[in-house]
């Protein structure tokens, strides 16, 4: 796919980072490491084509930097962000601010990351697709109260076991309880 990108800034690190980097490189792709001041030595930083340090050790100062990650998107002039996985992956706001700056933001648009961050917005989204979501209630229980606990159990009855709950708001298997 000749074209595709010139340059693609990846924000993250690690094995998904050089995943990233690899297929960039097959694909005649230049690549941007982003890096915190304890990963400069990683493999990511010299797989890439470039690297560009964002902060110090810690990952609120870093990989979850917004500002940081657009400055480094500036100062390289890259084509596209891809976010990898974890870290601003599924932030909504990450992907508008990426788009705000002219670049492409590899992955969801940041409308379905507004829809999906949500797992009752998700869920209503898939329903109205026509699809089949996993059994459960179209409805957030609270549990915090005595009613709510006992609906929650009413809902696991109808549903069967083994059953689990969660915060609707929880991204990936975050927030899960059995």
């Amino acid at each position: 796919m000749p074209g595709l990108f010139e340059k693609v800034l990846i924000a993250n690190r690690g094995e998904i980072a050089r995943r990233v980097i690899r297929t960039c490189r097959r694909l005649g792709i230049k690549t941007v490491a982003v890096y915190s001041e304890a990963d400069k030595d990683s493999p990511h930083v010299t797989d890439a084509d470039e690297s560009v340090a964002i902060g110090p050790a810690a990952a609120k100062e870093s990989y979850l930097n917004v500002d940081a990650i657009l400055a480094a998107l500036r100062a390289t002039k890259a084509s596209a962000v891809h976010p990898g996985y974890g870290f601003l992956s599924e932030k909504s706001g990450f992907a508008r601010a990426v788009a705000a700056e002219g670049v492409t933001f590899i992955g969801p648009s940041p409308d379905t990351l507004d829809a999906f961050g949500d797992k009752m917005k998700a869920r209503g989204v898939a329903l109205s697709a026509g699809t089949r979501p996993v059994p459960g209630t179209d409805e957030p229980i609270a549990i915090e109260t005595p009613e709510g606990v006992a609906h929650a159990k009413r809902v696991a009855a109808e549903v069967g076991t083994p059953s689990s709950s969660r915060r609707s708001a929880a991204a990936a298997a975050s927030g899960c309880r059995s």
